[in-house]
Order: structure tokens, then C-alpha cells, then sequence
């Protein structure tokens, strides 16, 4: 394998769900040459494309569909700071999350829905009240075992950093 293929594919593994233009960043590498390798990497298998409207996503293999959900969540920082706040606080009311976060009520609906849609939140109907509670926190707290193992020795207050790390 090249260096340059490797380097790629070293880029790709410390930061699963990387896109495009941030590898062409870290890299060094001009547009058509990345495309290039990347082209022959996921031909090969030794990395994973996931494109998604308007974004494309790059993984290494070893990542399931699952996985790969969530770190694209935890990769946009409104998504990453609902996921956060649920984290601290399981079963908020969205005036609660909207507060949380500082976005607009519509912002935070847009994300939220979307976290809803992709199972990693889900609502419940607790004293009349619509409360959000975290799903994925299994996988949450796997793939910040495995990418991120010594953020997992700070104190629970870290978690911003070990989301802000992804």
C-alpha cells in the first residue's frame, strides 16, 4: 500500500464520519488526487463511503450502519449538543433542550426530529408532558470507548469534550 494510501486511510480511522473537504485539509492532497485514492480505497474495502444528501462521509470498515448514525450526530454541533444535554439530564421537555442548547425553537425541532427519526432519541408522554430520553447511549458510550479511550478517565463533566472530540 502507498504512503499516500495509507495516510488516507490513517486519517479516515482516527476520525470516523470525516468528510471530504476536512481529509483534503489534513492531508495536504488536491481535490483530484484524494478523489483519486479514496476511489481505490472503497473499491478495496478498506474504507466505507456513506453519502448522504448534500454530505458524503467516509468511515472506516470495522464501523456498522449503527455507529455510523450516531457519530454523524455526534459530528454537528446542535445534534451533538441535544444528544449532550439528554446525556446530563435524561427525559427533558423540548422548552428544557431549547434553553439547553441556545438555538431557536425551530432549530432545535429540525435536529431533534432528525435524532427522533435516526432512533438515537425517543419521546415519551410522562405526566402529560412530551420528554425526550436518549436511545443510543450503548453505542454512544461504545464508540467513545473505542475512538476515545483516554477521554473515558476525565470525570463525567468531560462529556462535552468527548462529543467536541468527534
Amino acid at each position: 500500500m502507498t504512503d499516500r494510501n495509507l495516510q488516507i486511510q490513517q486519517i479516515i480511522e482516527q476520525s470516523p464520519g470525516i468528510q471530504f473537504r476536512e481529509i483534503m485539509r489534513s492531508s495536504g492532497l488536491k481535490n483530484g488526487v484524494l478523489s483519486h485514492y479514496l476511489g481505490k480505497l472503497e473499491k478495496n474495502g478498506i474504507i466505507k463511503v456513506n453519502r448522504g444528501p448534500r454530505q458524503v462521509r467516509f468511515f472506516p470498515p470495522q464501523i456498522s450502519e449503527e455507529e455510523s448514525i450516531v457519530i454523524k450526530a455526534l459530528r454537528k454541533q446542535t445534534p451533538r449538543d441535544l444528544l449532550l444535554a439528554l446525556i446530563k439530564e435524561d427525559g427533558l421537555e423540548f422548552s428544557q433542550l431549547v434553553k439547553e442548547v441556545k438555538k431557536s425553537p425551530s432549530t432545535v425541532s429540525l435536529y431533534l426530529s432528525q435524532l427522533v427519526n435516526d432512533d438515537l432519541v425517543e419521546t415519551k408522554i410522562v405526566s402529560l408532558k412530551k420528554r425526550y430520553h436518549i436511545k443510543a447511549r450503548d453505542i454512544i458510550d461504545k464508540l467513545i470507548e473505542d475512538y476515545r479511550p483516554g477521554l473515558l478517565e476525565k470525570p463525567t463533566s468531560g462529556f462535552e469534550d468527548i462529543f467536541n472530540s468527534f
